[in-house]
């Protein structure tokens, strides 16, 4: 594998790396994993924290498909949507260098978790085509799809200690049109690509009505949509679980939709 690779150097910032796992296979899609972390915290080198077994990276890549987990800036370093740019950048760090890591830079997966799952999502759903280009699918386990629902939900339009609050620099209430900006089902839009959304029941962190939103959206403009809601589950799949059948299903997704 190839560690601490700098994809990007945004002016005034820290370089930003990511670890690419080579798959079994050549001309491999590719699946660019998003951390977590509320924006605030998280890095590279962690999946989902509950995840059991070995290394998920390893795991995904012996599959058939590479895997590139990335750092991007976190709140306390720079606002929307600087996050939004880097995983942009990320992917497209990813086509140019796609011939000589023998990837497929047309067969791209964004798959995030939490906090990631909504950058990967903007992507995907970025107004800019050569932003987007090349990916086929998005896995998005319990990402954050309206911040000015979630909000609402939770009485914090006003509130300044949200994590959502510190991602955009200001409470929620404060910009509504920005916040709106930062929520992927405000970008929903025919032709978007196949997504997989999977969500615990019993998320308090991030409800899963955030998930159902969001597929809801996606499948009234006729794109390919699959909502899992997990009984019993809470944030990052805690609680009892099967979380080698959701890992393998969201591989069997990746696999589908780059084929």
């Amino acid at each position: 594998m190839l560690r601490d690779v700098v994809y990007a150097e945004p002016v005034g910032f820290r370089p930003l790396s990511l670890d690419l796992y080579p798959a079994s296979v050549p001309d491999a899609p590719v699946v660019l994993f998003v951390h977590g972390g509320g924006w605030r915290l998280g890095g590279r080198t962690t999946f989902v924290p509950t995840m059991p077994g070995g290394d998920p990276f390893v795991r995904i890549a012996s599959a058939g498909l590479a895997v590139a987990s990335l750092d991007y800036r976190l709140s306390g370093e720079a606002r929307f949507p600087a996050q939004v740019d880097d995983v942009a950048a990320a992917l497209a760090w990813v086509r140019v260098h796609a011939t000589e890591l023998g990837v497929a830079a047309d067969r791209v997966v964004l798959w995030g978790e939490s906090a990631g799952a909504t950058l990967a999502a903007l992507v995907a759903l970025h107004d800019d085509p050569a932003v987007r280009e090349g990916v086929r699918g998005v896995v998005d386990w319990y990402g954050p799809s309206d911040l000015i629902a979630l909000a609402t939900a939770q009485d914090a339009l006003d509130d300044l200690t949200t994590r959502e609050a510190g991602w955009l620099g200001h409470t929620v209430g404060a910009d509504l049109a920005r916040a709106r900006d930062a929520s992927p089902v405000s970008h929903v839009r025919a032709g978007a690509p196949p997504f997989l959304v999977a969500h615990g029941a019993d998320d308090t962190a991030v409800p899963a009505s955030q998930s159902v939103e969001l597929a809801q959206a996606l499948l009234a403009v006729g794109a390919d949509a699959q909502l899992t809601l997990v009984p019993h589950a809470g944030h990052m799949w805690q609680g009892e679980v099967d979380r080698e059948a959701l890992l393998d299903s969201a591989i069997a997704f990746c696999k589908r939709v780059t084929r």
